[in-house]
């Protein structure tokens, strides 16, 4: 790796700061496809995004293009989009239904759990020949709640196991209304940001932030819609509030806003069109609108699923690196659906869609854009992770994680860590 030769890749990792080269060495980028994005459970797809037998999404690991996908029975399987014949990308859809695929160099075609079950002209491969040893590689897939996660390390533990106290805040994050089950609307924010990816995993869990990249969005909303608004919690010196950081285990991390929201919707910045919504829902409701005008809102939690699942507000952000200089980010509107909850409840989700990933979002890609910009100069080699590391303000909350004030770097030091051990792990990856 092209890092400073005096350093070993696990010195370039301190508990206090990292070295500059993790976010602009090429050769350390490749390797982090390979032993991070493959070596632990990545987020690949939503259960929703796959509604039938057959249903297929392309996607990446990493870097290497896979496609998640239902066989007949409804079971999932991650496929390693790649045919076994000469190497050529089987599947070239991003989305449909498919029984099987067929790679359109010389029509291999296999079914929609990777089995190979056609070869023209089989006859010339002579009698040794087994379709059975040539179906698609696949990773370890496994599911939680709906988030469909892959692997290629056989030693992995199971999902759940991994996920630790982050899946309860997943529960917790999909239980706001009762028996509801989400749905991925299909409208999207796709971005494209010209810096490393681990720049906008460093600022997911960051609550140092918010009152000063985001002043400008703060202070509209403030002069339109006076204090109390969504937000407004971010001025000042937050450590004095009850928001709070925390390390959620193996690269996990988690901001915590909902001891400051005291009603989500009552907080919220008005939206187009929702008097006329918030109308239709209490008629429809009675007593239990004001419940469902609530989980219209965002959940005061930003809950980040190492290395690249963002779970923001009501909303999904999800890390897709392309170069060590080069990251897309796909935020994803969400829907509960349920038989008591309106449609209105919904359309207003949406609504929400237009906020903060349109006016909040570009202020973070500048700053990551800059940050990567700034990380080239050679002469200036560490970036500082150690904000309250000797304060004393940091304590084991009630879900035995490791908590502290809003503004603690003990997100970016419980990424770092993670990120290092896989980094120098000597476990070996496979496709299965």
């Amino acid at each position: 790796m092209s890092h400073p030769p005096e350093l070993p890749l696990d010195a370039l990792v301190q508990e206090h700061r990292v070295h500059r080269s993790l976010y602009t060495d090429e050769a350390i980028f490749a390797d982090e496809m390979n032993r991070v994005f493959g070596g632990t459970w990545t987020f690949l797809a939503h259960e929703s995004e796959l509604p039938a037998p057959h249903s297929f999404v392309r996607r990446k690991l990493g870097l290497r293009p896979v496609i998640v996908s239902r066989d007949r029975d409804g079971a999932l399987h991650v496929l390693l989009n790649r045919c076994t014949h000469r190497g050529a990308t089987v599947c070239r859809q991003d989305e449909g239904t498919a029984r099987r695929f067929t790679c359109p160099y010389h029509n291999w075609s296999f079914d929609s759990a990777g089995a190979l079950v056609g070869v023209p002209i089989e006859e010339g491969y002579g009698p040794g020949f087994d379709k059975a040893a040539l179906g698609l590689g696949k990773a370890r897939v496994a599911s939680y709640r709906g988030f469909i996660f892959a692997t290629l390390n056989a030693e992995m533990p199971d999902l759940v196991t991994h996920l630790g106290p982050a899946a309860q805040l997943i529960d917790e994050w999909l239980d706001r209304w009762p028996g509801a089950t989400l749905k991925l609307q299909r409208g999207t924010h796709r971005m494209i940001c010209l810096g490393n990816w681990k720049l906008v995993y460093d600022n997911s869990a960051d609550g140092y932030h918010p009152g000063f990249s985001h002043m400008s969005l703060l202070r509209m909303r403030k002069d339109r819609y006076g204090a109390g608004v969504d937000m407004q919690w971010t001025i000042g010196n937050v450590d004095h509030g009850l928001q709070t950081v925390a390390d959620v285990g193996n690269g996990h991390t988690f901001i915590d806003q909902r001891a400051e929201i005291k009603r989500y919707w009552e907080q919220a910045a008005p939206m187009p069109g929702e008097t006329r919504y918030e109308q239709a829902i209490r008629a429809k409701l009675g007593a239990k609108a004001d419940a469902a005008l609530d989980v219209v809102m965002g959940s005061g939690m930003n809950l980040n699923i190492f290395p690249n699942l963002l779970i923001i507000g009501n909303q999904i952000q999800v890390i897709e690196p392309q170069r060590v200089d080069l990251t897309h980010l796909t935020w994803y509107a969400t829907a509960l659906e349920a038989p008591d909850l309106p449609d209105e409840v919904n359309a207003l989700r949406m609504r929400l869609q237009e906020d903060f990933p349109s006016f909040g979002e570009p202020d973070d890609l500048a700053n990551f854009e800059e940050c990567q910009a700034g990380l080239s100069i050679p002469e200036m080699e560490w970036v500082l992770t150690n904000r309250h590391l000797g304060t004393g303000k940091e304590y084991i909350g009630p879900k035995g994680m490791l908590t502290g004030p809003v503004t603690d770097d003990l997100p970016l030091r419980a990424f770092w860590r993670e990120w290092k051990r896989l980094m120098t792990s000597t476990t070996r990856l496979a496709a299965a």
